[in-house]
């Protein structure tokens, strides 16, 4: 993959560190789907009929009941305590969140449960007598659409500090999208070409037109000469590696 290095120091690629471009997260999406659809699915030698997957199935006692995704939830997240601000703001990691249903709750001291991984969205609980009741979900403002774990987030503000700035939503964001610019560009040759073939291939189809519809196209464009083009730029962000 781009940026191996192998363990042997001496043996070691030269162009590594330049090919590097991937994130924490995409290797753990790499790693797990190695693990979930090769590894498991390998025959184990102890067994020599069996994959790993079907030995662990065999060896149940029963079948294991489906978890709901709220009690799940309620396993494997972290938690912490904080008060809802007026308006129905949450203050989090350095960050504000806005949840729905929850400006009727100013003042009151609530858990908040999260992913780790992901921290643009969180659970928000109320203590009710020995339970929790479940509130709303809460988003990080101006980064509904991003990806930001924990350590990134900390990591993030404590740069933002150094350079004498506030930390705030808007900040962070700038620097997650810097962070995508940076590994976009160290991405390898090949994989740029790959994705320059791509968009013109896409082009090439998009301008392949049956004759019978070339003057219905012609007549529509004429009455639209006048209207402005616009353009994604999310879009073409996700098009062009921008």
């Amino acid at each position: 993959m781009p940026g191996y290095t192998g363990s042997n120091v001496q043996e070691r690629p030269e162009e590594a560190e330049k090919e590097a471009c991937l994130t924490l997260r995409q290797i753990e999406r790499h790693l797990v789907s190695y693990i979930v659809n090769n590894y498991n699915q390998r025959i184990d030698t102890r067994m020599g009929e069996q994959t790993r997957f079907q030995r662990w199935k065999s060896g149940l006692i029963m079948a294991p009941d489906a978890i709901s995704e709220r009690n799940l939830d309620i396993c494997l997240m972290k938690q912490s305590r904080r008060t809802i601000q007026r308006g129905g703001y949450l203050q989090f990691e350095n960050l504000m969140y806005k949840g729905e249903y929850l400006a009727g709750y100013a003042g009151d001291n609530v858990v908040l449960r999260f992913d780790p991984k992901d921290i643009t969205t969180i659970l928000v609980y109320r203590q009710a007598g020995f339970q929790e009741e479940f509130l709303a979900r809460a988003y990080a403002q101006d980064l509904e659409t991003e990806e930001l774990s924990l350590d990134e987030a900390k990591a993030m503000s404590h740069k933002i500090r150094q350079t004498g700035k506030e930390v705030s939503n808007r900040s962070i964001l700038a620097e997650v999208r810097d962070r995508e610019t940076f590994v976009n560009q160290k991405k390898t040759k090949k994989e740029r070409q790959k994705e320059e073939q791509v968009v013109v291939q896409n082009a090439k189809k998009s301008v392949i037109v049956e004759p019978e519809e070339i003057e219905v196209i012609s007549v529509e464009s004429s009455e639209k000469q006048d209207m402005p083009e616009v353009f994604d730029y999310e879009q073409m962000r996700d098009d062009y590696g921008w």
